[in-house]
C-alpha cells in the first residue's frame, strides 16, 4: 500500500466518512499565504521541481542545513539536482516533521508519485517531475485550477500598485478570486530599519504629505480605501509582540518626529506609535468590513551573521516568549468601545498562547455574527500534526470550534494547498476519535455542518465570500 493513501491519518470508521464524505471535495480559502500575484498573473511555469520546491521555501532551508549541506548548495547559484539530492537526504531524517508529509501528499496529488523520496530515488522522483511539470496544466493558473482554490488572499504593502491583481482579474477564465490583503507593517514598525524611507515612499504613493503622523493616517486610509476597491478582504499586522500603549495625538507626534529626524526611538515610545497606528487602522477596517489579522511572538532574524548574508525571511527566525494577554485585550476592548472593532483573527507563534487566545475570544461576541474574534489556525512553527491537534482541542475546549474558519497555507509555494487536505484529515480524524469514544454523538446533520463550516463554510462567511 502506498505511504500516501485514500485513508492517510485516517484511524476511525467516523473520520473516513467525515473525511471522503464531507471535507474532501470542498473548496479552499487560502485567505492568508505569501503567493507573488505577478506569478500568477503571468501563469508562471517552472523549469524543475528544485525551482517550484525550494526556490523560496524557507521550511524546506531549515532543513537541510541542519544536515550541514553548504549554504551555496541550498540557496546559491548551484545545479538545482545537486539542491534536490541535498533535500531527499535530508527528508527521511525528518520523521514526525510535517514536511515529511507534506513533501509526500505534493508528490502524489500533483505529479502522481507514490514514491518515498530518499537518496536512492532522488534521480528518478526528479526527472519524473520535470517531465509532469513541463504538461500545460502545471503551470500556476493550472495549479490553482486543479486544487480547487475558491479564494487567494495575498499579502500586499499599502505602497503596492496592485497591477498584477487587476490584471488577474482581467482574465475572465481564471475562476479563483485573488485579492489583495493590507500589510501596513512598514509603516507601524517605526523602530525598524528604513522606517523614514518607506513614510516618504507612502505619502508619494498616496499623494499625501507624510510629514506628519496625523499625514501618515490619511495616507494609510487612502491606501485601504484604494484595496479596499480592489477586493480586499483581509489586513495583516506582523508584530514582534502585541502592543497597547495608548498615547495622545501630540505625543505620537513627537515620536513620530524624533524617528523622521533619524533619532533612535526606545521600546515604550515605539509602543506608543505603533498602538496609535494599528487602532487606526483597525477602525478603517470596520468601516469598511476588513478583517484584521494579528500574528504576533516572532522573534526574526536572531542569526544576524545569516541575516546579513541572505536577508530577512530566509529562516533564521524563532518563537518570542512573551505574555501580551493584557496588551490584546486593551486593544480589542478600546475598539470595542467605540463600535469599531473588526472581525479579527489572532495568532501567536507562542504555542503556550493556545488558551489565552481562546478565552480572549470568547470575551468579544459579535451580535449577528458566530465567532466575530478568531484564534487562527496552528501558525508556522506550529504548523504540525501536534500542533494542530494542541490548537483544535484548545479551541474545543475554550471556544465554539463549530464556527472555525480553518485552515490557510501561509506559504510562498503553489504546490503548498495540499495543506489543507493535511489539515482536514487531521480535523476528521479527532472528531472521529471524539464520537467514537462516546464523546459526541453520531449525528450526520451535525457533524457534516461543523466539518463543512470548519473547511469550508465559515470561511466563505466571515471573508464575505459568499456569492
Amino acid at each position: 500500500m502506498a505511504f500516501i493513501n485514500d485513508d492517510f491519518l485516517l484511524k476511525t470508521n467516523t473520520a473516513k466518512r467525515l473525511y471522503h464524505g464531507v471535507a474532501e471535495g470542498l473548496p479552499i480559502v487560502d485567505y492568508h499565504c505569501h503567493i507573488p500575484p505577478r506569478e500568477i498573473a503571468e501563469d508562471r511555469r517552472f523549469s524543475d521541481i528544485s525551482q517550484i520546491w525550494l526556490g523560496g521555501d524557507h521550511y524546506k532551508w531549515r532543513l537541510i542545513r541542519m544536515t550541514g549541506a553548504p549554504e551555496e548548495e541550498i540557496t546559491g547559484d548551484c545545479d538545482p539536482r545537486v539542491k534536490f539530492r541535498h533535500f531527499a537526504e535530508a527528508l527521511p531524517l525528518a520523521i514526525g516533521n510535517p514536511m515529511y508529509h507534506w513533501t509526500h501528499l505534493e508528490l502524489s496529488r500533483y505529479f502522481d508519485c507514490d514514491e518515498i523520496l530518499c537518496p536512492d530515488t532522488a534521480d528518478e522522483i526528479f526527472e519524473h517531475c520535470n517531465r509532469v511539470l513541463a504538461r500545460p496544466d502545471m503551470s500556476a493558473k493550472g495549479i490553482i485550477r486543479r486544487s480547487n482554490v475558491r479564494m487567494i488572499g495575498t499579502t500586499d504593502d499599502p505602497a503596492d500598485s496592485l497591477e498584477w491583481h487587476e490584471k488577474i482579474a482581467e482574465d475572465s477564465g481564471f475562476k479563483t478570486l485573488v485579492l489583495p490583503s493590507f500589510r501596513p507593517d512598514k509603516a507601524v514598525n517605526i523602530d525598524k530599519p528604513g522606517f523614514s524611507d518607506y513614510i516618504k515612499k507612502l505619502g508619494e504613493v498616496s499623494e499625501t504629505d507624510t510629514g506628519t503622523a496625523a499625514g501618515v493616517m490619511e495616507a494609510l486610509a487612502k491606501r485601504i480605501e484604494f484595496f479596499a476597491a480592489h477586493g480586499c478582504r483581509a489586513a495583516d499586522h506582523g508584530l514582534d509582540y502585541a502592543v497597547y500603549s495608548p498615547a495622545g495625538a501630540a505625543e505620537v507626534e513627537e515620536i513620530f518626529k524624533r524617528a523622521m529626524n533619524g533619532e533612535a526611538v526606545d521600546s515604550a515610545s515605539a509602543e506608543k506609535y505603533k498602538t496609535a497606528m494599528i487602532l487606526f487602522c483597525a477602525r478603517e477596517y470596520a468601516e469598511r468590513g476588513i478583517v484584521m489579522q494579528i500574528h504576533y511572538n516572532c522573534q526574526r532574524t536572531v542569526n544576524s551573521r545569516y541575516t546579513a548574508l541572505l536577508g530577512a525571511d530566509t529562516g533564521f527566525d524563532c518563537i518570542r516568549v512573551k505574555n501580551s494577554g493584557e496588551a490584546i485585550c486593551g486593544l480589542l476592548d478600546a475598539l470595542d468601545r467605540e463600535g469599531k472593532l473588526p472581525r479579527t483573527v489572532l495568532y501567536s507563534l507562542d504555542p503556550s498562547d493556545n488558551a489565552l487566545l481562546d478565552s480572549i475570544a470568547g470575551s468579544f461576541p459579535g451580535e449577528g455574527r458566530i465567532q466575530k474574534v478568531q484564534h487562527g489556525a496552528a501558525w508556522w512553527f506550529n504548523d504540525t500534526k501536534t500542533g494542530m491537534e494542541a490548537q483544535l482541542k484548545s479551541f474545543a475546549n475554550l471556544s465554539l470550534l463549530g464556527g472555525f474558519i480553518g485552515m490557510l497555507t501561509d506559504s510562498r509555494s503553489f504546490l503548498s494547498y495540499t495543506r489543507h487536505e493535511y489539515f482536514r484529515r487531521i480535523l476528521c480524524n479527532l472528531i472521529g476519535e471524539w464520537v467514537e469514544a462516546g464523546e459526541y454523538p453520531d449525528d450526520g446533520k451535525y457533524l457534516e455542518k461543523i466539518v463543512g463550516g470548519i473547511c469550508f463554510g465559515n470561511a466563505e462567511e466571515f471573508f464575505g465570500l459568499k456569492r
